[in-house]
């Protein structure tokens, strides 16, 4: 295949949603048939396996966080799974971009480097892909005691 054949392959995720193009895929073929993972996949696994690392508070960016959280209140709906995490698929490959919010205190040299290899060695063990960049930015820091409220008076009763 060559370059722009397989360049015509890869689909991208937009961060914050849930991608559009749910029939782009990798496509891993061996002598017994043909397997197929969706982009959609794929992006579910980079994001878990982002959570799983201690000194992540949340993903997306402020805007998509602020979306998130309004379409958990309708009824009906649920935050995306993907929120802050964006792919590139190919044939054989995969490349990631991630929007991070950290935690106070927690060294961010030392969080990218865990979520990379804790990324890389998802995508890899579970699709077959090789990871051939994981892009992080951090977008926000956490500090305890922000977003509680109940702590402070209320001016008008």
């Amino acid at each position: 295949m060559s370059t722009s054949e397989t360049e015509s392959t890869i689909a991208t995720t937009m961060p914050g949603s849930v991608p559009a193009q749910r029939g782009a895929a990798a496509e891993l073929t061996s002598e017994h048939g043909r397997t197929s993972i969706a982009n959609v996949v794929v992006a579910k696994i980079v994001a878990i396996a982002t959570r799983e690392v201690d000194g992540v508070y949340n993903m997306g960016t402020g805007s998509a966080r602020m979306i998130g959280a309004v379409r958990q209140r309708v009824p009906g709906t649920s935050a995306s799974n993907t929120q802050g995490v964006s792919v590139e698929v190919g044939e054989r490959q995969a490349a990631a971009d991630l929007d991070l919010v950290v935690e106070y205190g927690v060294s961010i040299p030392d969080l990218a480097a865990a979520v990379r290899d804790n990324v890389i060695g998802a995508v890899e063990r579970f699709c077959g892909l090789e990871v051939t960049e994981v892009n992080i930015g951090i977008d926000d820091v956490h500090i305890p005691g922000d977003d509680d409220t109940s702590t402070q008076t209320q001016r008008v009763q």
